[in-house]
């Protein structure tokens, strides 16, 4: 099976102009319109972070009908008073079939998508939510020799690294080993129940910044 890398990672929002604002305060950038998925009533923003590498906002769209099955990412399961945070990732395949079948943990179905003119491929779990306690990513594979990214705008990010933090690193690092991933991912222990999060540093013209899910009493930032 060939490797797999990181394609992008995502923050999610109650509403799109809040996770564009959690951005910019963040990485001093605000990112750009990115476009809707139909298919789970979302839409989104995107900001460049490399070449094939991209940050994600999403969030309901609320111009969209509910769809008849749980949205991705965890969007349902938003509480009222949840702010934007970096939720999930997404990692590219080669061959998402082999990749999804050698996966030591289980992603989801494999499942059709599209927004625009973009279509692609990825994992999505039955309930929306994300696996291995909310750090395992998504699988995708885009049809299409160009990538997302490669057509947004230089703004000076370059995502430097993705920290995985669990009170059970093994199943993240062999999960990380059953696919083959290549990349600047770091898996970090945690105490027995500690929740597990992200943590990612993100190279900016300002210096580096991190964006996570900030935990009660959580310092941001590499620990």
């Amino acid at each position: 099976m060939s490797s797999c890398s990181i394609d992008h990672i995502v923050v999610t929002a109650r509403q799109l102009k809040a996770g564009a604002e959690y951005v910019f305060q963040t990485l001093g950038v605000t990112p750009q319109a990115g476009g809707k998925h139909p298919k789970m009533g979302t839409h989104n923003l995107v900001l460049r972070l490399g070449e094939s590498v991209y940050l994600e906002v999403i969030s309901p769209d609320p111009q969209a009908p509910k769809p008849d099955r749980p949205r991705w990412f965890g969007l349902d399961h938003l509480q009222a008073e949840a702010h934007p945070a970096l939720s999930s990732w997404v990692v590219r395949c080669g061959d998402i079939y082999a990749a999804a079948a050698a996966c030591s943990e289980p992603l989801g179905q494999i499942e059709p998508m599209s927004r625009g003119s973009l279509n692609w491929r990825i994992t999505i779990p039955d309930d929306g939510c994300v696996p291995l306690d909310g750090v395992a990513p998504a699988l995708i594979a885009w049809q299409g020799e160009v990538h997302p990214a490669s057509t947004l705008p230089d703004v000076g990010l370059s995502l430097v690294e993705l920290r995985i933090f669990h009170p059970h690193p093994d199943r993240v690092l062999r999960l990380i080993s059953s696919i083959s991933l290549e990349g600047p991912v770091v898996v970090m222990p945690l105490p027995d129940n500690s929740a597990p999060h992200l943590l990612a540093t993100i190279s900016t013209p300002q210096g580096l910044r991190y964006l996570s899910s900030p935990l009660p009493g959580q310092r941001v930032g590499p620990n």
